[in-house]
């Protein structure tokens, strides 16, 4: 475990982080944290919330904004969204740090005394709910990152915006959220506008490591909607009928065919999974609609309408052919999580001092999707991942984000902490 600030050369931008009276405060404050991370966390572990339902969660952290003085502290954004301004002592501009609140429809299967007994509404079901994705970590780091720059606001060269939103995994049916939502009702705007913004999540690989990668790192997402349209009839007489199940069984597979069969895949991958089937109630009757839910993930925006246009024809031909019908919608969640490249390049040397030498990686592109990429849209970002494996678990053997397995070493949270902090420290001295 990390718990003292070490002074490193910044090779890269041949900047000193000089062993002043402002890095002793930063030093302290940071160890004098610690422990409140760790019971921030746990608390926001056993009482997870799930999208643009984070009421608790919205009133934990503006409550510890306004005790820490902050300049303003902004709450209902975006449903539950918390937005601090704190306003340093110096000069400069404004520089955003970003933390996701939200939690999963996940049963949690990890034996800890904090673990989440948690049962909520989920688009009209009742769901276990658990923090499977990590998010929170994030709010518990950047509370305290809050904690550790109020302490120090009159060293700072400008403003630190901080923004914790709701819905990252997607709102509900029926409703908008997410740092979309946050963007149209002005988190980027007003006399405090902040010209970069950083954020990280956390990632099962080696623990305090931290990974990055310049330009397209995560990528872009739609939800996938099917629903199959039959005629039910008895199962003993399937020919009386149409069977949506097995036409909704023929379009899953060929859904496989598109990326594998039909897509450059050397120029960018591409990846389409069906996570929910629902059809039926007896085992003896041919239902008259089944209804398929997944993802799509691309990373190139002409090959993402290829591949769009390509769901729709094979899933409505498959389905005309057997005398059914297939309904196809498709709804944005997020484009590609792209890293402002001179952003990234200018940053890295804080990475380094973070998490120490032979401790930051550049990582392959990554599958999965953050809506953070609507912020990156409107300003340069720079999104990044921690290591949280357990000690001696390599990568690759450790149950990934959204298991009910999903682990944290809590020992990785301060670096996280030193991350955060320093890249918004580093930036506005930078700048």
């Amino acid at each position: 475990m990390i718990t003292r600030l070490t002074y490193l050369l910044f090779l890269a931008s041949g900047v000193v982080f000089a062993q002043n009276e402002t890095d002793m405060i930063l030093s302290s404050a940071i160890s004098d944290v610690e422990e409140k991370v760790i019971a921030w966390r746990r608390h926001i572990h056993e009482h997870p919330e799930l999208s643009n339902r984070e009421f608790e969660t919205a009133s934990l952290v503006a409550a510890h904004l306004e005790g820490l003085g902050f300049d303003e502290v902004e709450t209902g954004i975006a449903h539950t969204g918390v937005v601090g301004t704190l306003r340093g002592g110096q000069p400069g501009p404004t520089v955003a740090l970003r933390a996701d609140m939200d939690a999963l429809p996940v049963k949690e299967m990890v034996d800890l005394p904090f673990a989440s007994k948690v049962i909520a509404e989920y688009n009209g079901q009742e769901v276990p709910v658990m923090h499977a994705c990590g998010h929170d970590n994030h709010v518990a780091i950047l509370m305290g990152v809050a904690e550790v720059l109020a302490g120090m606001r009159e060293d700072i060269h400008g403003t630190v915006k901080f923004i914790f939103q709701p819905a990252e995994e997607g709102a509900p049916v029926g409703e908008e959220g997410g740092a979309k939502l946050m963007i149209d009702e002005g988190v980027l705007g007003g006399n405090d506008q902040p010209e970069a913004i950083f954020g990280l999540h956390v990632w099962p690989t080696e623990s305090g490591t931290l990974g990055y990668r310049p330009g397209s790192t995560m990528a872009a997402a739609d939800w996938l909607k099917v629903i199959v349209e039959g005629r039910q009839t008895h199962g003993s007489s399937p020919w009386l009928g149409v069977d949506p199940i097995i036409v909704a069984g023929q379009i899953m597979t060929a859904l496989q065919m598109i990326p594998s069969r039909q897509l450059d895949v050397t120029s960018a991958p591409a990846v389409i999974s069906i996570g929910s089937i629902h059809g039926g109630v007896r085992g003896n009757i041919i239902p008259d609609r089944v209804e398929l839910m997944g993802t799509i993930r691309t990373f190139d925006r002409a090959m993402r309408e290829d591949l769009l246009e390509r769901i729709r024809r094979t899933a409505e031909s498959i389905a005309a052919s057997a005398g059914a019908k297939a309904i196809v919608t498709i709804d944005s969640y997020s484009p590609v999580t792209r890293n402002d490249p001179d952003l990234t390049n200018k940053m890295l040397p804080t990475l380094e001092w973070a998490a120490g030498p032979g401790k930051v990686q550049e990582i392959p592109l990554i599958m999965g999707a953050e809506d953070f990429s609507y912020f990156q849209e409107q300003i340069p970002g720079f999104y990044f991942f921690l290591g949280v494996n357990a000690d001696g678990v390599a990568q690759g053997d450790a149950a990934s984000n959204h298991s009910p397995y999903f682990f944290a070493n809590e020992d990785s949270l301060v670096v996280g902490v030193r991350a955060m902090a320093g890249l918004a420290l580093d930036y506005l001295r930078k700048r």
